[in-house]
Formats: structure tokens, C-alpha cells, sequence
């Protein structure tokens, strides 16, 4: 399946706003209409959908659901999808969704991260879409992290840009801002030392430099685990496709704890996710060590002989701050003492 990437986002264009998973309560309302306020700040005009609310754990039956997905993501007036955020199981709208339609029309940047990954995966790989991983709409308003980009930085950048995110300093010890007390928060809390580490490496990052390249894939693995193996989540196919530059698997644990994680692990590998990656980066997780397995040693359990650089505590996931991945862009990779970063360029 060729690529397909976006045109640049810009302002007066369309954005449109649904919750294919869950919705948002009414006490968290302010915090989507500020959300909103900023991109309209920024020049855009915003359409909002009809599955926004909280009935049950989802936002509306499965068919409004991906009816009004797929209503969006093929309106050409309509250059961008942003759901507030993630949930449980946007599983239930993949047999829903029509790829083929979305393959034949022009792409719209779907952003998102958690459950989106179930969602936004699949479009990368069955319909060719790049998608764009690590901010919800929910996460808009706030600046992101020195050295790190918003999606915005991402998605209004130009054809042929060379888009570099460097390692973050700091990260949010555990939680989230409380959007019902402050619905304009716009600063991110990042209070303890973080730092990227290579797989098998004692001390900081950087004793074996790591530089390599490939094509970006992946997202929450708590929800792409299901896709492993399957016609939604077939990564081998998509790295035999692009084996000539090989991937860089992404991937962070929302909830699973390590020997969740290691099984989690070993399933992807079983089905061919790393077979043709250059690297694997695996993103903090705000869930605590197991007593006697640590998250570090279930990755190495579990990668530990794939023969790859695979980088620890990457920033992208459920732990402030995150960067901005293209599912589908050229990255490269580069671990070397102090300098640790990620460069994605848009064809």
C-alpha cells in the first residue's frame, strides 16, 4: 500500500472533532470548548460532531460512531480529525470502517494517541494514510516541552520539512492536571529527571552510539496487542513493504504491567512486528514495577535478542511530556551521549 501524507494544515482550514471511543462528561466540557477555543484562536474553523458525550463507556453506538468517522475523514473540507481522547474499545469500529474509500481519497491528518492507535494504526497500514501520533485535543491548549513539538508544529509543516525532537529532561512524576478544577491549564507539570537509556547498557545512553533510520510505526500497545496478527495490525506486511528502509517500532504501555508487557512483547514478535524494524523505542509508562520485574527487564526479556538497538523511557505515551510521531514518516534515530533525538522528514 503506497503512503499517502496530508497536505499542510492551515489556518482557515476545517477541523473536525469526534470521539470514536470515549466521550467526554459533562463536567470535562469546559476543558474540550477551551480546547477548542485555541484552535480557533489559531485561525481554524472547528466542526463538532454528534458522538462527543458519555451515554456509557463509549460516546455513541458503534455504527454513529464510525459513521461519523468516516463521514469526516473523507470530507475534503475537512483537513483534520482530533478526538478529545482515547478509551476502551475502538476495537469494535474496525470492521465498520472502509479503507478502501479511505485509500481512494485525498488523506486527512487523524491525530490522536491510547485507543486511538487501534484506529489509527490500521489506517496507516490497510489504507496508506500517515497518521499522527502523541496529543489528543484534550492535550491542545498545553505548550509542549522544550525540545519536543505539538502536533500543530507537525501537522502545518511543510512538504519535504526535517522535523527534529530531542530528548525531554523532565517528565511528569504520575496523574494528569485536573481539567474540572482548572480547564485552562496550558503548562505541563514536569517536576523529575528523565533521560533515554539503550537496552543492555549500564549507566546513561550513549556508551554504543545508536544511529540508524526507518519508517515510524506503532502506538499503545495495550490496544495494538489485539491487532497483532490480524488484518488490521499486519506489521510485517507493512515492514516487508518497506524493507529497503526499514522501521522504528514505537510503542508505550498505558496500563499493562511488566509481565503484562512481556507477554505483550513476545506476542508482537511471534507476529513478525519486529522482523524488519532497525530499532524499537519503548515510551515511559506511568505504571509502576511488578515486585521482583521491572518494565525495563520485561523489555529485555522479551527484545532483548532481537539484535536491534531498543531505547528506554522514549517520550510518547500516558506520561507528560510527548512527542509527535508521522505513522508512516522517515526517521532517524540518534542516541550518542548527550545528543538524543528523533528527526522525521515529511516527503
Amino acid at each position: 500500500m503506497p503512503l499517502t501524507f496530508p497536505e499542510p494544515l492551515r489556518p482557515g482550514d476545517t477541523i473536525g472533532v469526534t470521539a470514536p471511543s470515549s466521550g467526554v462528561e459533562d463536567d470535562l466540557r469546559p476543558r474540550l470548548d477551551h480546547a477548542v477555543a485555541v484552535l480557533r484562536d489559531r485561525g481554524f474553523e472547528v466542526v463538532l460532531g454528534e458522538c462527543l458525550g458519555t451515554p456509557s463507556h463509549v460516546s455513541a453506538p458503534r455504527r454513529a460512531r464510525a459513521d461519523e468517522l468516516m463521514s469526516l475523514l473523507v470530507d475534503p473540507d475537512v483537513v483534520a480529525v482530533v478526538p478529545p481522547w482515547g478509551g476502551e474499545t475502538a476495537t469494535d469500529l474496525l470492521t465498520l470502517l472502509d479503507f478502501d474509500v479511505l485509500a481512494a481519497c485525498d488523506p486527512s491528518w487523524l491525530v490522536g494517541f491510547s485507543d486511538l492507535s487501534t484506529l489509527m494504526l490500521p489506517i496507516t497500514l490497510r489504507s496508506g494514510w500517515a497518521t499522527l501520533h502523541g496529543w489528543n485535543l484534550m492535550d491542545t491548549p498545553y505548550e509542549p516541552a522544550p525540545g519536543l513539538l505539538h502536533w500543530l508544529d507537525v501537522a502545518m509543516a511543510e512538504p519535504g520539512a526535517t522535523l527534529t525532537q530531542r530528548a525531554a529532561t523532565h517528565c511528569r512524576s504520575s496523574g494528569w492536571d485536573d481539567y474540572r478544577a482548572d480547564p485552562t491549564v496550558s503548562r505541563m507539570s514536569l517536576t523529575d529527571p528523565t533521560r533515554w537509556s539503550v537496552l543492555g547498557q549500564d549507566g546513561p545512553a550513549g556508551h554504543d552510539p545508536v544511529d540508524v533510520s526507518g519508517r515510524l510505526i506503532g502506538g499503545c500497545l495495550d490496544t495494538l496487542t489485539h491487532l497483532a496478527g490480524t488484518p488490521y495490525g499486519d506489521v510485517r506486511a507493512f515492514g516487508m513493504e518497506h524493507a529497503q528502509e526499514g522501521l522504528i517500532v514505537y510503542l508505550e504501555a498505558a496500563s499493562a504491567n511488566p509481565f503484562e508487557v512481556d507477554r505483550i512483547l513476545h506476542g508482537m514478535t511471534y507476529a513478525g512486528w519486529f522482523d524488519h524494524a532497525n530499532a524499537v523505542v519503548i515510551g515511559r509508562t506511568p505504571v509502576p514495577d511488578a515486585p521482583g520485574f521491572t518494565h525495563h527487564e520485561a523489555v529485555a526479556d522479551a527484545l532483548g535478542e532481537l539484535g536491534i538497538p531498543v531505547v528506554l523511557d522514549g517520550d510518547f505515551g500516558h506520561q507528560q511530556p510527548c512527542s509527535a510521531f508521522v505513522n508512516g514518516a522517515l526517521a532517524r534515530l540518534v542516541v550518542d551521549g548527550d545528543r538524543q533525538e528523533i528527526t522525521q522528514t515529511l516527503p
